[in-house]
């Protein structure tokens, strides 16, 4: 199985196929040297598309992150480099959940540096072996990577610790982003060799490569690509203190599916689309989705689970059963206390410590019978706040010890050096209670441990003297602020900077029955057991594989330099409108009819200004006067308003409110399409608006002769959104027996007469050319919003009526490129005034030369 991008990775000049681990040849490594790479350095940012299929018989994932799954040393007989699974890494792990017909590739950087004489050797030996692509940085590159942008930037912010001073986190520092930029880069191009687009799945994993998504789908716009967040994703509040946070966040939503542990986690980071990038979300049928460009962004929120059989494997070794039965006769008579964290700042250590005292001073029948064991796994960053957590927690330890211990006995045991992992499982195997109070983890499998090591096996019961027969038990006391902990449901949850609190669950921890121990146990082990890595791992490929179900049945091109480039996906029936093809089909033809919307259309969307411009008129003019033309505009706008500002069009018609007015030129008068016996209905609506407006800042009430308006717009976006509904419910309840309509658009809710819409100024006017003989065979609108919809359905569906010509030309167009019942787009206004300039020009350029046959444009203007 080989894909026809392996022809940058090995010498394919001879016709050979290469293969894993039989012929070894020789790669070169990619963009592997010391330096920068410019955030839009790509030599293939124009690929519209990826390579032609190829012929794969067996389904293939491509695993990215940081680090390989792999333990490696050097020989000390001979100095060569030897290499081991590490059974430890998740990215290893989550492969049980793949099944057996994926074949999985790695690509990540070794934990040990090779020196560039090796590194060909070292990957070609890895590639053929274990099917790991290594990508090797330059020592220099790699601090700033790892230790710089991800230690000091991402991790720290992620974890809610903003750079209030130098000595918190650092300033953001340029030269770092560079290197994060760079090395994403060389990820990229790493996957590249081993990629077979059109067919390989990519996963790629954590902060560390937050922009690699951009990068992929710059060089393949379909290929499948995951990305999962390990870490907490914080509060938009702190993520917008990041520079490069629009960058961020639109290089994630270059992936078709974003994991998350934890819906919070997901929630954030939805927030801060739609605060950054004005983005919305949808919910439906139980999945989540973000629509970007044409693409919709799956969200996928499921914590990951352990390797329960890799646990449950070294509970049956001896040599665990041998330090059981060790740490049994060491806390003989005596209640055991676990914690098991990493040394570093989020991880609470001094303040487990901290309740500990306090449970000691507030219990103190508890000396001598509880000991609190506190393993202390090195610190995976570097810096003065990591030796500040360990000379706290020496002290704090070496205080309680002094104050509370006595001969044989000291309340704290701290374990800071290395521990097998079997060591490490014999402390989960005779603790009582296991305390995890992180004030901020993304996940933290600890607990998970612990929960299937208390289950243990018949050979620890018989070693500890248990009955086999009686439930086992367990209990937890978790921090709120850990991503494990909204599973955990029978677990006691503290708020670890709340010391009383944490002391007094550790008390009810000890007091707590043992039939209620048995039932809390219970609980979290039937959970544990089925939610285990395997279980996530599948369940993100079932997901990912639906998200891009339908990539090869869209048109997709990308759009957009450096990490502004995203990719355009649309329908395959869904295409732009080119000036020349409509400018055309205007010349052919004699009876027409043009619609364009006005807001968004002939004016830009959100603009302070909102009255036509000079060019807008002066264009709607030299249309009017072709006398094969009609032209109306349709707005929501009332009619006085419309009325002073297209005075100097004379024979320009016009649709105020959504339809609800109509005049087909300046001399006519104003007349209404539907009939309106009362208005009674706004002595209701309106008094609910005010109490809305009241306290929604930023909202205002805009009152219409046939309608009243609540917009939202300036208002905060997520507050603005859930007073916009709870406004719809309430006005949908107290108008019921009202003949009116409510209904929500962008940034506003609206109530108007029943059957008032733009589609009836459509209906008007194509029914009003077939009374007078003008059937018409050229049909343009244009529209922008929710609201023209109507249009489009109308003038679409009159395609297979009599009120147009049997070979009209159609042409329904929304602005930009979004789900529509239009078949054609626009980019922007400028393109809009363009097409029309080319129609005006067209027109002139006949005038003299073509029959008068009077043909009515409808402008909608809203």
């Amino acid at each position: 199985m080989v894909s026809r991008s392996y022809s940058n990775l090995l010498d394919l000049a001879s016709g050979d196929s290469p293969t894993f681990g039989r012929e070894k040849k020789r790669f070169p490594r990619v963009a592997t040297v010391p330096g920068l790479l410019s955030e839009v350095d790509d030599d293939n940012c124009n690929s519209v598309g990826s390579d032609a299929p190829s012929s794969v018989s067996q389904e293939r994932m491509i695993i990215v992150g940081n680090q390989l799954p792999l333990r490696s040393h050097r020989n000390a007989d001979d100095g060569e480099w030897c290499f081991s699974w590490d059974e430890d890494s998740l990215l290893l792990q989550l492969k049980d959940g793949l099944g057996e017909d994926v074949d999985v590739i790695y690509v990540g950087c070794l934990k040990e540096e090779i020196a560039p004489n090796e590194q060909d050797d070292v990957a070609q030996t890895l590639l053929e072996t274990f099917k790991c692509v290594p990508a090797f940085l330059p020592p220099e590159l790699f601090t700033k990577f790892y230790h710089g942008f991800c230690k000091q930037h991402l991790w720290p912010l992620f974890h809610y610790m903003l750079p209030l001073s130098p000595d918190l986190g650092g300033r953001f520092d340029r030269s770092l982003w560079q290197a994060y930029v760079s090395v994403n880069k060389i990820f990229a191009d790493k996957v590249m060799e081993v990629i077979s687009p059109d067919d390989d799945f990519v996963w790629v994993h954590d902060y560390h490569l937050m922009v690699l998504p951009t990068f992929l789908r710059k060089r393949f716009n379909r290929v499948k690509l995951g990305f999962f967040l390990h870490s907490p994703f914080p509060s938009s509040e702190i993520y917008r203190t990041l520079p490069v946070r629009d960058e961020l966040l639109r290089a994630l939503l270059n992936s078709d599916l974003i994991g998350f542990h934890t819906f919070d986690y997901a929630r954030h980071f939805l927030s801060c689309c739609s605060r950054m990038l004005g983005l919305s979300y949808q919910s439906k049928r139980g999945y989540i989705g973000l629509e970007y460009y044409g693409r919709t962004v799956s969200i996928k929120i499921l914590p990951v689970g352990i390797h329960i059989g890799q646990l449950q494997s070294v509970l049956n070794l001896p040599e665990t059963e041998a330090k059981v039965a060790e740490l049994r006769n060491q806390f003989r008579g005596q209640t055991v206390l676990l914690g098991v964290d990493d040394m570093d700042i989020f991880k609470g250590i001094s303040l487990k410590l901290l309740a500990m005292e306090q449970l000691l001073m507030q219990h103190p029948e508890n000396t001598g019978e509880v000991v609190l064991v506190q393993i202390a796994n090195p610190a995976r960053g570097r810096g003065r706040d990591v030796q500040e957590v360990q000379s706290e927690t020496y002290a704090t330890v070496k205080r309680i010890n002094d104050t509370f211990g006595r001969p044989g006995y000291d309340p704290v045991v701290l374990i800071d050096s290395n521990l097998q992992f079997y060591e490490r499982i014999a402390y989960y195997v005779i603790a009582e209670c296991c305390l995890v109070t992180a004030v901020r983890d993304g996940m933290n499998l600890i607990p998970y441990e612990y929960i299937i090591c208390r289950q243990g096996n018949e050979k620890l019961d018989e070693t500890l003297g248990l009955n086999p027969l009686v439930p086992k038990k367990s209990m937890l006391v978790v921090s709120e602020f850990i991503g494990c902990s909204p599973s955990l449901s029978g677990a006691i949850r503290v708020n670890p900077w709340n010391i009383d609190a944490v002391a007094e669950a550790m008390d009810s921890a000890l007091i707590v029955s043992e039939a209620e121990k048995q039932l809390r146990h219970e609980k979290h082990y039937r959970y544990v057991s089925t939610h285990d890595v395997a279980y996530w791992a599948r369940s993100f490929l079932q997901d990912l594989e639906r998200a891009c179900g339908d990539h090869l049945r869209r048109r997709c091109w990308g759009i957009g330099f450096g990490l502004g480039f995203r990719v355009i996906a649309l329908d395959p029936n869904f295409r732009k409108l080119s000036v020349e093809h409509i400018v055309s089909a205007y010349k052919r033809t004699k009876n027409r009819a043009i619609l364009l919307d006005y807001d968004g259309t002939l004016i830009r969307t959100g603009s302070l200004s909102t009255t036509p411009n000079a060019e807008a008129v002066v264009i709607l003019n030299n249309l009017c006067r072709d006398p094969k033309n009609v032209v109306f505009l349709v707005s929501g706008k009332d009619r006085k308003t419309l009325t002073e500002w297209f005075s100097s069009c004379e024979k320009l018609g016009i649709a105020a409110e959504h339809g609800y007015f109509i005049r087909s030129n300046r001399d006519a008068d104003w007349e209404t399409c539907v009939s309106v016996p009362d208005f009674d209905w706004k002595q209701i609506a309106e008094p609910v608006m005010k109490l809305y407006t009241e306290t929604t800042d930023g909202s205002a009430i805009e009152t219409k002769e046939s309608a009243l308006v609540w917009n939202y717009l300036y208002a905060d976006p997520d507050f603005g959104f859930c007073q916009a509904k709870e406004l719809l419910d309430h006005l949908e309840s107290v108008l019921a027996n009202e003949p009116v309509s409510v209904k929500s658009g962008q940034h506003i809710v609206e109530v108007k007469p029943q059957g008032v819409n733009k589609g009836l100024v459509a209906e008007h006017l194509l029914t009003t050319m077939q009374q007078k003989g003008m059937l018409p065979d050229f049909v343009l609108c244009i529209g922008d919003d929710r609201s023209d919809e109507d249009m489009f359905e109308v003038i679409m569906r009159a395609r297979t009526g009599p009120s147009l010509s049997p070979v009209a030309e159609v042409f329904a167009c929304t602005v930009g490129q979004k789900p529509s019942k239009a078949k054609y787009y626009v980019e922007d206004r400028t393109e809009i005034l363009r097409m029309l300039q080319g129609l005006a020009n067209a027109s002139e350029q006949t005038a003299k030369s073509t029959p008068q046959a009077s043909q009515q444009v409808i402008i909608d203007r809203e």
